[in-house]
């Protein structure tokens, strides 16, 4: 899997499971990095083919629906560009 890891604040575990083509994730991703906070994410369209089916288990895990962007605070799941709910769960 390719997961790329971002400097910042430690905040606990930060996951973040976007699409390279989705507008909606490039937001997501571009407040983490504006809040400053360490996190990890994954381009999921991106993961070779032979890889991609371990990774989507891992999104359904937290997200049935398997929609993005899939953003994992902690215990808590952000389904979608939340703003004010990523802000509150980086508290």
């Amino acid at each position: 899997m390719q997961i790329v890891h971002v400097n910042g604040t430690d905040r606990g575990r930060v996951m973040l499971y976007a699409l390279s083509t989705c507008g909606w994730c490039g937001k997501t991703r571009d407040l983490l990095e504006a809040l400053g906070v360490a996190f990890d994410y994954v381009y999921v369209d991106l993961v070779a083919p032979d890889q991609q089916k371990p990774v989507i288990e891992e999104v359904e895990k937290h997200n049935p629906s398997l929609s993005f962007p899939t953003v994992v605070i902690g215990e808590k799941t952000i389904v979608g560009f939340k703003e004010n709910e990523i802000r509150e769960a980086l508290k």
